[in-house]
């Protein structure tokens, strides 16, 4: 549980960073906003989309790690559910009421596997990925022992070179292991491509897709010829979604950055080589100018602490006249030749890369028309187990 759930003990400014009813510019800093006119279109946008290819959107939850977030994109997205990258994330989607949630990758300690094993108690449809026959047996044993049932995907490495078994027969037979094992069900295939949504060109990033499509689509069919059908074949991000979701052979699509988008996002190209652009930001770091001590540069509030810096430093949003260059741990660097920027003026920053900054923030802060209109926890902030 988020450590500040409860809203009898909230104070702006020591544990919360807004209230209700506040004016935008009185939000403490730093702090994430979610622009909700931006973010609700964002979903809607998803939503007609799979709708128009015909695939269900089991959207991302590592990206925003927040079960509100999740509950409208089920609510007003039509997700089928949500995936989540390890047990303890999980875990705090279905004690909060999350239906259907895949564990997007492996599982191996037995601690961890006995929780996921319970996980269906907690009213929750319970996928996880699998690429190793010892850990079959692993599920088989916690399932059996719990009276409950794990749904597995057997995952395809189609080009990440992270996790996963080559395409075709390998995943042939440990879908049949899966089949044979108690407490265990065969759900399909998991197939991401995870490196390949931030290569910047669209016909390199399709060069990428169309040899993985062509793998898990001759990897169905090897299965369908033993008599075994995928409920699930999934995959796809932001930046692959139209590959995968038109192909004819992925049903299921694993968006997540969609709903926020960041500055790294902002720089994949379409066919006619602009950026994309059916997406808009939704998510900022709010930041408050706290010195300018030197005439060409300001210095902000929202350091490394405040975000992650991996896909590049945040992009000012809607001022092409100041530049953020770089950061320590409580300071940002803005240059600002021509002196503009004033003290505690506050600027929309658009982080670079928007999961592991989501993850360093207790709040989001949604906000429409100047007035902040709800405060949702990242509820599963810093449950990485």
């Amino acid at each position: 549980m988020n450590a500040h759930t409860k809203t009898d003990d909230l104070e702006v400014g020591y544990n919360v960073p807004a209230s209700v009813g506040m004016d935008e510019a009185d939000i403490q800093t730093p702090c994430l906003i979610v622009d909700l006119d931006a973010f609700e279109k964002n979903v809607a946008t998803m939503r007609d989309f799979c709708k128009e290819m015909g695939v269900r959107h089991r959207v991302h939850g590592k990206m925003h790690k927040s079960v509100d977030v999740a509950n409208y994109q089920i609510a007003h997205g039509d997700a089928c559910g949500i995936c989540c990258q390890k047990v303890s994330e999980a875990e705090s989607f279905a004690r909060a009421g999350v239906k259907d949630i895949l564990v997007s990758n492996q599982v191996r300690d037995p601690a961890k596997i006995d929780r996921l094993a319970r996980m269906p108690k907690l009213g929750a449809r319970t996928i996880v990925c699998v690429d190793d026959l010892d850990n079959v047996a692993e599920l088989s044993a916690a399932a059996t022992k719990h009276g409950t049932t794990i749904e597995c995907l057997v995952e395809i490495d189609c080009g990440a070179g992270r996790c996963g078994v080559a395409y075709g027969k390998p995943v042939v037979d440990l879908a049949k292991a899966i089949q044979a094992a108690d407490g265990l069900k065969f759900a399909g295939i998991q197939a991401y491509q995870g490196a390949a949504q931030h290569v910047h060109d669209f016909q390199e990033r399709k060069g990428f897709y169309e040899k993985a499509i062509a793998q898990v689509r001759e990897t169905v069919d090897l299965l369908k010829a033993e008599g075994i059908e995928c409920d699930i074949v999934g995959g796809a991000g932001t930046g692959s979604y139209y590959f995968e979701g038109n192909s004819g052979v992925f049903n299921e699509m694993q968006c997540g950055s969609y709903a926020f988008m960041d500055a790294d996002y902002g720089r994949i190209l379409d066919e006619a080589g602009n950026p994309i652009s059916e997406f808009e930001n939704a998510l900022f770091i709010l930041t408050s100018v706290m010195s300018h001590a030197k005439a060409d540069k300001a210095i902000c509030d929202a350091g490394l602490k405040a975000q992650s810096v991996d896909s590049g430093n945040p992009v000012i949003f809607g001022r092409d006249d100041v530049e953020y260059v770089k950061c320590s741990d409580e300071h940002g660097v803005i240059m600002d030749p021509e002196g503009k920027l004033k003290i505690n003026e506050k600027l929309k920053l658009v982080p670079g890369h928007c999961d592991p900054t989501c993850n360093v923030h207790d709040w989001y802060v949604g906000v429409r028309g100047g007035k902040v209109v709800c405060l949702w926890p990242v509820t599963a902030r810093g449950l990485a187990y």
